[in-house]
């Protein structure tokens, strides 16, 4: 070979070893290509793995991995962008007709679908690195974000924005978001005597949560006081801390309401055991029958719900001033009687778990009205007056319906009656008994003295009036 080949060789070899060796660190990245200074980058970011993501236009085609994201981009209005979501992923109700992943299978059917990003968060990164890894090595844009605290959630929000185009819905939802969270806090700057409050996120070594977190954030905002602000988280930058029993039941008498956290991640106890459970008799929530639970998605989660949470915690916290019923006059439609009974009870908002969908013989399932969507004015409160079986759906060429607007009848309150009393079984007489599809359980109602009869006929059909709503609650 001549000296000018080799020479020739030579220069090719070290240019393909440079051109490799600037490459891969963005091929360890994620990259699609390799960037040149003529590339049109439109996106330039670090996401919360440490990665920089640059991409040259919004993505398109979207495989969301965790619940959060899922349902924060349906909220920046993404339904068609959405290929994919992840197994645990059933919020809004939209989301389970979606094509369903799982970062613990095989990454071989998220390479096939070919999206333009899949979206993860740190923890997928730190416990299935090799799926992640080889999604990074088919060009795949994987994006890791996950905001540790509140204070992080508006650059979340204003990422996701970033990666799918809807920067300016973004801002608009986050502008919407501080607006109503001001005026909470606005609400609770006047009251006094703060409520204390201890919040139970785990069950196992009684957890509870740090001062940086979303859920201690929640309760400052429902103007409630954190008993347990001296927590110490388990390692730094987590929203986790081991309290112990010795430091709860030391501060009995300081804890007003216990709140404990249901969900699938490290879930608090129930109602029923805390009650139960050795030395707890003593606390003063547990004694005054002041112990909650509230979903973790609308509690700990870093999404737009986060305002539900802090209402069901402000309910919760000052029931005198929350869970005020207005009376009013004439007819109560199913929407209002719903208000009214989650008041009334103060019942925390129903929210479902993935085990909620297992069970496929339900008439109505969370969030699948068509009359009820979940910008409704009363979607929780209907939702959570279905889930404790107050009413019936209705089912139009297989589509379920719940017809906010309509009368109540006497026959479906006296119904409701019955559910929250402990009642057993009486007779009375009612001359249009044959009338009525429950009569024994209006037998009852009316023996009680809770409902009346008119000429010694109960009217089973007629609308509920404000009049014998009053009367029946005893309001």
């Amino acid at each position: 070979m001549s000296k000018l080949k080799i020479k020739t060789y030579l220069s090719i070899c070290v240019v393909v070893l440079l051109t490799l060796f600037i490459a891969r660190p963005w091929i360890e990245k994620g990259f699609n290509h390799i960037p040149t200074p003529n590339d049109d980058i439109t996106i330039d970011f670090t996401d919360d793995s440490g990665y920089r993501i640059r991409m040259e236009k919004p993505a398109d085609t979207i495989i969301s991995l965790y619940s959060a994201h899922t349902e924060n981009l349906f909220a920046l209005g993404l339904d068609r962008e959405i290929i994919g979501v992840g197994s645990s992923d059933i919020y809004p109700y939209e989301a389970l007709s979606k094509e369903v992943y799982d970062y613990k299978s095989d990454p071989e059917k998220v390479i096939a679908s070919r999206p333009d990003v899949v979206l993860i968060r740190p923890f997928i990164e730190r416990h299935s690195p090799d799926f992640v890894k080889s999604l990074r090595r088919t060009g795949i844009t994987v994006v890791s974000l996950y905001p540790d605290s509140f204070d992080e959630f508006d650059e979340y929000i204003t990422k996701l924005g970033m990666i799918t185009g809807k920067e300016t819905t973004a801002e608009r939802l986050l502008s919407e978001f501080h607006f109503e969270l001001q005026a909470i806090s606005h609400e609770i700057i006047s009251t006094e005597n703060q409520v204390g409050v201890y919040f139970e996120s785990s069950d196992r070594e009684y957890k509870t949560v740090t001062e940086a977190s979303m859920a201690a954030y929640a309760i400052d905002l429902a103007g409630g006081r954190n008993i347990a602000s001296d927590a110490v988280p388990v390692e730094e930058g987590s929203s986790i801390a081991i309290y112990g029993t010795e430091n709860i039941i030391e501060k009995a008498d300081d804890i007003d309401v216990y709140v404990t956290q249901r969900g699938v991640m490290g879930a608090g106890g129930n109602t029923h055991s805390i009650s139960i459970r050795p030395g707890f008799d003593v606390i003063k929530a547990v004694k005054n029958d002041r112990v909650y639970e509230i979903n973790q998605k609308i509690i700990s989660s870093p999404t737009f719900r986060f305002i539900k949470g802090v209402k069901a915690l402000q309910r919760a916290f000052y029931p005198e001033k929350y869970c005020e019923i207005e009376i009013k006059e004439g007819i109560v439609t199913r929407q209002e009687l719903s208000e009214v009974m989650v008041k009334y009870l103060n019942t925390m908002i129903f929210v479902p778990t993935t085990s909620y969908y297992n069970d496929l013989d339900k008439g109505h399932y969370y969030g699948d009205f068509v009359d009820v969507t979940v910008d409704h004015d009363y979607f929780d409160y209907i939702e959570t007056a279905m889930k404790r079986g107050y009413f019936k759906s209705f089912i139009i060429e297989e589509k379920n319906y719940f017809y906010p607007e309509q009368p109540v009848t006497r026959e479906e309150f006296a119904l409701i009656i019955y559910l929250i009393n402990d009642f057993k079984n009486e007779s009375t007489v009612i001359k249009d008994c044959d009338d009525i599809f429950n009569n024994r359980i209006v037998e009852t109602v009316v023996f009680h003295d809770l409902m009346s009869l008119e000429e010694g006929c109960f009217n089973p059909s007629e609308p509920l009036t404000w009049d014998v709503l009053k009367s029946g609650l005893g309001l």
